[in-house]
Order: structure tokens, then sequence, then C-alpha cells
């Protein structure tokens, strides 16, 4: 078989504070070195904490480089063995034959192994294999999966969804059915696979060219999926603290570099003082007449704010509120100052003091990799909280931007036509997408309109292949003479389309391609192509774009796509045999969201997205199904922030996959 790339993560708090201390790790890859089919790609020690576990294992299952992960330890009953509950919620399906063998191998050499508690199974493509901590159970463990081509079989079975090396005989008709058996069963196998070459050759007549597209539609499940599968994220860079990071994703996690507080500190406004001082009249020192390091005097208080240090030998709080005004005095400046409080109760120790480490213990996971910087702000205040002077994160998108068509004319630089020329209608696609971008804090390129000529074609996205990281057009998609970008991505920049038309309205003719491109670093960007008319453009750019741009910008594969909200549909709507977005604004109400049709839906439509907030995804019409949504009926809608991208809304009735 071919070699096994293999990921080893030690858990133990012990190895995590000193690498020497582990013994498992070095000797279960040394075992698996010597077998001589595998390649230990990575190899990490963490401290058995529940979610640092699960970001590691999830994180080397979803970038689709490792074949099989090991951990090695925090399987036991002790207090702080959650490697089982870090692990199972990411499992997708179980494999108890393995567990069983694990245990009935541990059990021949002590019956302690009862108290072992592994887990095994798969995570997206990858097997995941928990081992116990010794390093002498973990390399018993390791040879039972070894022994008998066991692991070798299960590998080969995960890897490549047959047993085909293992089954020759049946290989032809095992393939085949396995094959279909596997389409049936995943829905992400749904997605078109990448085509060669199916554009139309410019070169040829008119006459020669197909009358009906050689692209078969897709349904937008199968259409995000393929945008997905072929998206992976953008490098990771190294930047300096400041708001400039909102927007960006985490790509380390941010530990506190100490407790937080470091010292006891002060709740509230008022004094510090000893619990054992009976209420009484004391003089008042501050800041500017006594140093924290020394102790306070038994015959005084310190005025502290809140966020304060206690002075030394202080151990509690009285408020403000517990003392009166006993004397004054005036200070250099000639104010009035407090000379003498008197407190009217004694006050616990420990009253309105944060503790060292109240907050946030050292070390403490405070930020996990993979999460927003949202400019709600919070993230980056507990960056600042920590003290982070930089951070890594992946880079985000550029985006290139052009419109096609030489009908086309820019408002903001008009130019004259002449008297045969096709056109003088108005650019609305390229500003109103820059809009969009621009809002989403992603920097833009703009390569103008280009007009309908080959070579053209060809420069303007070359040159957009050198600046950016994904290419954006509108128009000439459709089966034009004119409509050149297919043929152009296929046939002069050897591109793969990985779908050219999707089942939906409107947006039919959305295309998604990848294009090579050697000295970008991730191999080839990224093109989308969306339709010429703006409400199409505007909703494909929604529904394809946004998970595109997310997924290149390192968000988690899992929070591409928008969350779900209900919401109650105030406008009947009319179902079409295709199924189709309506655009909607959609309100709070008392009793929750209601959505609101903006009138007439055709594509050209362009004031049916003024206001616009919101997308209701209609079902196609079946017929024996309604053919129409109902005033009041509830749908379920994708919600976000309205800032940056548009509700999803499906009918909650149907049963139909949008």
């Amino acid at each position: 078989m071919s070699t096994t790339r293999v990921a080893i993560l030690t858990v133990s708090d012990a190895a995590s504070a000193d690498a020497s201390a582990d013994r498992s790790g070095p000797a279960v890859r040394d075992l698996l070195i010597i077998n001589g089919e595998f390649e230990c790609k990575y190899s990490l020690i963490v401290p058995n904490d529940e979610a640092h576990v699960r970001h590691t294992v999830r994180t080397w299952c979803e970038q689709g480089d490792v074949d099989w992960v090991l951990t090695i330890g925090g399987t036991g009953f002790g207090v702080r063995d959650r490697t089982p509950e870090a692990i199972r919620p990411l499992i997708e399906r179980d494999a108890p034959g393995l567990v069983h063998l694990l245990l009935a191998s541990s059990l021949q050499k002590t019956p302690l192994a009862a108290l072992s508690r592994p887990v095994a199974g798969t995570v997206k493509n990858t097997l995941v294999v928990t081992l116990p901590g010794s390093m002498r159970a973990a390399r018993e463990n390791l040879e039972a999966l070894l022994a008998n081509g066991v692991i070798d079989h299960a590998l080969q079975l995960v890897k490549s969804g047959s047993g085909v090396q293992l089954h020759a005989a049946l290989a032809a008709v095992a393939s085949d059915q396995h094959s279909k058996a596997h389409h049936h069963h995943h829905h992400h196998s749904h997605a078109p696979q990448p085509r060669s070459v199916l554009s139309h050759d410019p070169a040829l007549p008119v006459t020669m060219r197909p009358r009906e597209s050689p692209y078969p539609p897709v349904s937008v499940d199968s259409a995000t999926s393929s945008i997905l599968s072929a998206i992976k994220p953008l490098p990771v860079v190294q930047l300096p603290f400041g708001p400039e990071l909102k927007g960006h994703v985490l790509a380390e996690d941010v530990h506190a570099p100490q407790d937080l507080p470091s010292t006891s500190t002060a709740s509230v406004d008022g004094y510090a003082l000893h619990s054992y001082d009976q209420p009484g009249v004391y003089r008042v020192l501050t800041s500017r007449t006594h140093k924290l390091s020394d102790p306070l005097p038994l015959d005084a208080v310190y005025r502290i704010n809140t966020g304060a240090p206690l002075p030394a030998g202080a151990d509690t709080i009285i408020m403000v509120e517990d003392t009166r005004l006993h004397s004054t005095v005036n200070d250099d400046s000639g104010q009035e100052e407090e000379k003498e409080v008197k407190t009217l109760v004694q006050v616990p120790k420990g009253d309105n003091v944060r503790a060292p480490g109240s907050d946030i213990r050292k070390d403490e996971l405070v930020l996990e990799a993979g999460q927003v910087l949202h400019d709600t702000g919070g993230e980056i205040g507990t960056l600042a909280l920590v003290g982070r002077k930089e951070v890594g994160v992946y880079r985000k998108p550029v985006v290139a931007i052009m419109s096609t068509g030489s009908e086309l004319i820019d408002v903001r630089a008009p130019k004259s036509l002449e008297s045969d020329s096709q056109g003088g209608i108005s650019d609305t696609n390229r500003p109103s997408l820059q809009a969009a971008l621009l809002g989403m804090g992603y920097r833009v390129v703009d390569l103008g309109i280009v007009p309908d000529d080959l070579d053209a074609h060809v420069s303007t996205i070359e040159k957009g292949l050198q600046e950016a990281d994904l290419l954006l057009t509108t128009g000439g998609t459709s089966m034009g003479t004119s409509d050149l970008l297919k043929p152009v991505i296929e046939r002069q920049l050897g591109g793969t389309v990985h779908f050219g038309r999707v089942s939906v309205e409107p947006g039919k003719s959305t295309t998604f391609a990848t294009i090579p491109a050697a000295a970008h670093p991730n191999g080839s960007i990224p093109m989308f192509a969306l339709p010429g008319s703006l409400a199409a453009a505007l909703v494909t750019f929604n529904i394809f774009m946004v998970p595109a741009l997310r997924r290149l910008g390192g968000w988690p594969m899992e929070h591409c796509q928008l969350p779900k909200v209900m919401v109650k549909i105030q406008d009947s709507m009319q179902l079409d045999p295709c199924p189709e977005y309506h655009r909607i604004i959609i309100k709070a109400g008392p009793t929750g969201l209601n959505a609101y049709s903006t009138g007439g839906q055709r594509s050209s439509r362009v004031t049916g997205l003024s206001g616009a907030n919101g997308l209701v995804a209609l079902p196609a019409k079946s017929g024996v199904g309604p053919d129409k949504l109902e005033v009041g009926e509830m749908a379920v809608s994708t919600y976000c922030d309205m800032r940056y991208y548009l509700f999803i809304v499906a009918n909650s009735n149907s049963s139909i996959s949008f």
C-alpha cells in the first residue's frame, strides 16, 4: 500500500511542560518508522485539556493531509483524563471493532486494562485511534493494530473507499458497487467533479457553436460543496496587535502568559485595610503618600480605585459607602484632601478583592485557533488583555473584480460611444459588489470593464491572477457569441470549470472555476463568473462567494455557511418549476422575525434589491405540492450580521433539499 501519513498527539500535562518527559510519543513514532509504510507528518504534545485536544485533532482531520491520527494518553479514569470526551464529538463513524481489539490486547497483559477508555473511528477521511499513556501499553496496542494487516485494511478502506487491493478478484464489481454506495452515503460527494474542456471554441464560426450549454446544472448544495472542497485557506501571517486585526481568523491558540490579575486588586472603589481592623478612625494614605511595597500601617487605610493593586499587608476593601469623612487637610496645591475617615463596619478577609488569577490563570487558553476576530471588539480586547504584541492569523483574501461587455459604461468615467456601438448600459455590478466587499473588510483590485475581445479577457484575467487571491467577474457566462469567460478559463488559461450552471433563479449561469497560478502560495486561484444582471449577481455573490471568501480567510469549514433562524412569511410567494431565491426585507416583530417580499422578482429589477436584507429559498414547485408559500407560514432563515451578508430562508414544510 502507499505510504500512510500519521499525526501523533501526546496528551500529558507533564510532557507539555517538559518535552523530555514524553517517552510514549517517540516510542510510537519509532515503531511506525521501523514498519516502513508510515510517514510521521505531525508530532505534538498538549496538556490534558479537552478543548485543546479536540481542536488539534479536528484541525489535522480538516486539513486533509493526514490519514491516521494517534492520540497517546488521557484515556483512563483520572480527573484530568479527558481524551475520550474530546474525541467522541468529532467521530462521524465509530470503529467498535478496533476498540475491542485494543481492549482485548491490553487485557491479555493486565486486568487493569479494563479501566482504559479507548475511542476509534473516522473524522472526515481520517482514522482516529486513542492509545493509553503508558509507553509499554501504547506500544502493545499499536503492535496489535499493525498485526495481521488490520490497520492496513482499515486505512485502505478509509483512504480509497474500497478494499480493492485486498479483494483483487472482485475488483471490477466491488469498486463499481462501492463507488455508487459511497456517492449515495456522503452528501458532499454529490458535488460535480472538475471537467475537461467543455466550452465552445471562439475561433469557430457561430453556426458551429453549441446551442445548449455543455455544463450540467447542479444544485445549490452541490455547488457550495464543490466550492468549499476546491478552496483552502491562505497562508498564515504574523500581524501586529491593533484594531486592524478585525475580520481576520486566528491561526494559533492564544494562552495567558501570566495570572490575571497578577496580584490582588480592588473590585470596588474604597479603602484597603486589614480584615482584623475594627470600626474606628484611620489615617488615609494614597499612592502619593505610600508605596505599595511597604506594609500598610495599623492606624491607616489606603484609598483605592477599582482594578488597582492592594498595598502590602492589606487583605480586604471597605466600600466608600461604609465610611464617613472624619477630618480634612489641604495638600501642596491647596486642595482640600481627606486626612482621616471613620470606618463603620469590620470587613471580612477578601471582601471586594479580586484574587490573583481569578479572571485568567497562567497558560489558560483564552482564544482558540479558528476564532474570528470580530469588529464587535471582544476578541481584540482579549488579545490586549493578555498583552499580545503580534499574533498569527490567516491572510485575508484580496479580490480582483471586473465587468465584461462592450456595451457597458463606467458612470465614474463615461466615454463617448460610436454610432454603431452596442450600448450605453451603466455598469451597476462592479460598484455594487465593490461596496459589498469593502464593507466586509476585503481589499479590492479594480480591473475595470473588459470588452468582448479574447485577448482583452486573457490579459485582464492574467493581471488579476498576479495581484489577487480570488477573481470575480460578472457577465459573459451564457451561450452568446460574446460570452468568452469559459473558453478563456479552459482553453487559454488551463483552468478547470467546476460547474457552469446552477439550478436556481436568479443565477442559473453562475460559474465557478480554478485557474493554475504557480506564483500563488495555494497553487491556483478561484474565479467566480456571476450573471450579468445585478439582482442575480448580488444573490449569487452572497450564496456562493461569501463562503469562498470565508474559507480563503481561514474560517473553519463548519462556519463558512450562514446560521439559520426562524421567520414568519408576511406576503404569499409563488413557487416556480426551478428553485428560487426571493428577495425580502426581514424585520423584528413582537413575536419574532417577519419576512416581507420586495415585490417583483425579475433578475433585471434592480430596485427590488433596495432595502433587501434577506432571501427566501423557495423550493421548486412539484405536481402534488402547494404552488405558493402562504402568509403566516414559518420558515427557516439563515441569519447573519446584516452589515455583511443576507438572510437565507428555506420553507420548513418542504422536504426538498435546496
